[in-house]
C-alpha cells in the first residue's frame, strides 16, 4: 500500500497530468500509475462535488443543503467509475484494445484530478463574486471539466494504442456498453425483488396452512 502512495507515483501523477501522451504511455508500458491513487481522486473528487454544492456562494447555487447526502453521492460516483471502467474494458477486449482494467481506471481516476481542483477553485471563487459575474465561476468550471475530459480521452487512446477516431467510435460504444449494463442490473434487481416476493408468498402460505 505504501508503494502505491509512494511520493514518487504521486509525482507521475502530475506529470501524467501535465504530459498525458507521454505520462499514460509508460503507465501501460512500465506500470509507472497507481489504481489506489485513481480510486482515492475519484472519491476526492465527489467529495469535492458535494462541498462545492453545499458551500458555492448563493450567486451560483441555489441547493437546498437539506438534500445533499454526500454518502448517496459518493456511492453513485464510485458505482458510476466501476461501470465505466467494466464498460470500456468489455468493449476494448472485442476492438484489440491493449489496456487492461487497470490502466483504465487509472486513465478514467486520474482525469478526475483537475475536476476536483476547479470544484475547490471555482467554490473558494463564488464565496467573492458578485452578482453578474457568474461567468468567472462558469468559465473556471468549464475550464476544469474540458481538461479532465481531454486527459481520459489521451488516457484512454493511449493505453489501448488506439488513434483518435477509433478512441472516439470506442467510447460511443462505451457509453452504450454502461446503458446495457444498467439495464442488465436493473433487470436482476427487479427479477431477484419478483422472486423473493414469490418465496415469501409460499413460505407465508404453507405457514398458514399448517
Amino acid at each position: 500500500m505504501r508503494k502505491a502512495f509512494s511520493s514518487e507515483k504521486i509525482k507521475y501523477l502530475f506529470y501524467t497530468l501535465s504530459h498525458p501522451m507521454d505520462g499514460f504511455y509508460w503507465i501501460r508500458h512500465q506500470e509507472k500509475g497507481s489504481v489506489p491513487i485513481a480510486v482515492l481522486s475519484v472519491i476526492l473528487m465527489s467529495f469535492a462535488f458535494t462541498a462545492n454544492r453545499l458551500l458555492a456562494g448563493f450567486v451560483v447555487n441555489d441547493v437546498d443543503p437539506r438534500s445533499v447526502d454526500s454518502v448517496y453521492e459518493l456511492m453513485s460516483v464510485l458505482i458510476l467509475f466501476l461501470l465505466m471502467c467494466i464498460s470500456n474494458w468489455s468493449v476494448t477486449c472485442l476492438m484489440n484494445g491493449e489496456g487492461r482494467l487497470k490502466d483504465i481506471a487509472i486513465a478514467i481516476g486520474y482525469g478526475t484530478v483537475p475536476v476536483t481542483i476547479t470544484l475547490v477553485l471555482a467554490t473558494i471563487l463564488s464565496r467573492f463574486i458578485a452578482d453578474g459575474e457568474q461567468a468567472f465561476y462558469l468559465v473556471l468550471l468549464y475550464a476544469g471539466i474540458t481538461y479532465g475530459i481531454i486527459v481520459m480521452l489521451i488516457g484512454i487512446m493511449q493505453v489501448h494504442n488506439y488513434t483518435l477516431g477509433k478512441t472516439i467510435v470506442t467510447l460511443i460504444l462505451t457509453f452504450a456498453a454502461f446503458l446495457v449494463i444498467v439495464f442488465l442490473i436493473l433487470l436482476l434487481f427487479d427479477l431477484t425483488g419478483k422472486v423473493m416476493t414469490f418465496v415469501k408468498s409460499i413460505y407465508t402460505e404453507i405457514i398458514f396452512r399448517s
